[in-house]
C-alpha cells in the first residue's frame, strides 16, 4: 500500500488579529513610529488595508503562488514585520524589477533571502525606501 504524500499547512496565513494592537506591542518608540510610517507607506502603494499574517507580519494585498511542483498558495504583495533587530521587510528585492540600483542608494540595510533588514528609517534614503515599496508591488 503507498502512503500518500502529506501536504504542510502553511503557517503563514491572514488573520483577524488587530494591526492596530500588534504595533501598540512595539515597546521601542522610534520603532513603532517607524512601523507607522512603513504601514502608511505600504497602504498608499497597494491601496490594501493592512492585515496580520500569523502574529507578526503585517501584509497587504495578496496574489497567488504557484511553485514548479503545482502547489498554490496565498501569499501576501507587499509587508513587514518589527523583529528583536531590524524592521524586515518582506518585498521583492530582484533584478528582475531592477532593484538592484535602488538598493545601492538605499542606505544601511541587510538583504537576506526574500527579505530586506533596516535598523531605522533614519539609517536609510527614505524615498528610495518609498521607490522600492512600489517597485515591489508593481513587480509583484
Amino acid at each position: 500500500m503507498v502512503k500518500a504524500k502529506k501536504i504542510s499547512q502553511l503557517k503563514t496565513v491572514p488573520t483577524k488579529a488587530s494591526v492596530k494592537d500588534y504595533l501598540d506591542t512595539i515597546k521601542d518608540s522610534q520603532r513603532k513610529k517607524d512601523c507607522v510610517v512603513v504601514s502608511k507607506m505600504m497602504q498608499e502603494a497597494t491601496k490594501s488595508k493592512p492585515v496580520m499574517w500569523s502574529n507578526s507580519i503585517v501584509g497587504f494585498g495578496n496574489r497567488k503562488l504557484k511553485y514548479a511542483s503545482g502547489r498554490e498558495l496565498e501569499w501576501l504583495i507587499i509587508g513587514f514585520s518589527s523583529r528583536v533587530n531590524a524592521i524586515t521587510f518582506y518585498l521583492t528585492t530582484d533584478e528582475a524589477i531592477g532593484t538592484k540600483e535602488l538598493m545601492s542608494k538605499l542606505g544601511k540595510h541587510k538583504l537576506g533571502k526574500g527579505c530586506l533588514y533596516i535598523k531605522s528609517l533614519s539609517d536609510i534614503h527614505l524615498p528610495t525606501l518609498k521607490k522600492l515599496i512600489y517597485e515591489s508591488v508593481k513587480g509583484k
